[in-house]
């Protein structure tokens, strides 16, 4: 079961090592481009992060609407309980 804190948690942590020159601090709300800079190579290295920890395929098309870390939890769980059931 993937709990939704936890799946933050690691996102910020992922987003950590990504952008260890962000001089801005990186929280739930963050702007994924204009706060943190990422490109789209590393918000798919992002992605990459989460499938490998936690053993899942993430579709790129979650990413439509998507601008925040918790906007991504919130996606990936909305995603998860459509296709897998309850997480």
């Amino acid at each position: 079961m993937l709990k939704h804190d936890v799946l933050i948690e690691y996102i910020l942590q992922c987003l950590h090592e990504l952008t260890p020159e962000s001089r801005r601090p990186i929280g739930p709300q963050s702007n994924l481009v204009e706060d943190l800079g990422l490109e789209s190579i590393k918000i798919l290295d992002l992605l990459m992060m989460l499938e490998d920890h936690f053993d899942l395929s993430i579709p790129i098309n979650i990413l439509i609407d998507v601008t925040t870390p918790v906007e991504l939890a919130n996606a990936l769980v909305t995603y998860l309980e459509n296709h897998h059931g309850a997480v």
